[in-house]
């Protein structure tokens, strides 16, 4: 058990930091174009918070399933006693937390398709 817990402390923060590399791997980042041109329009503010709002999605839908995964390994390794009920704890919270997480992101894409009007094109 203490090499789980070794291990988790470990390979979380590590998971957690690379991340970001492996959602945005093949996104081409924008032409600086011309210092003092255009100004930003409404098009590209939704644009731009669209991909933020998919970008915390998915970090919260992969540290739910981590956190299923850890509250598995927890429940399976318990023998009965106190870790037992934490991992059922565990694995309950993280199918709520994806839940949630899923809610927000359809309410989210519901409201970008109302405010941008596109619903009915």
């Amino acid at each position: 058990m203490e090499t789980f817990k070794k291990v988790g402390k470990v390979i979380i923060p590590i998971a957690v930091l690379l991340l970001p590399m492996l959602v945005l791997a093949q996104f081409t980042p924008p032409d600086p174009g011309v210092v003092g041109g255009t100004g930003i329009n409404l098009a590209e503010v939704r644009v731009i918070l669209e991909k933020i709002a998919q970008f915390l999605i998915i970090v919260g839908v992969i540290i739910a399933v981590i956190m299923i995964i850890w509250g598995g390994i927890l429940w399976i390794t318990g023998g009965g006693g106190e870790n037992t009920k934490k991992g059922q704890d565990t694995v309950k919270h993280g199918i709520i937390g994806a839940i949630i997480v899923l809610g927000v992101g359809v309410i989210l894409q519901t409201i970008a398709l109302l405010v941008s009007r596109d619903i009915f094109n």
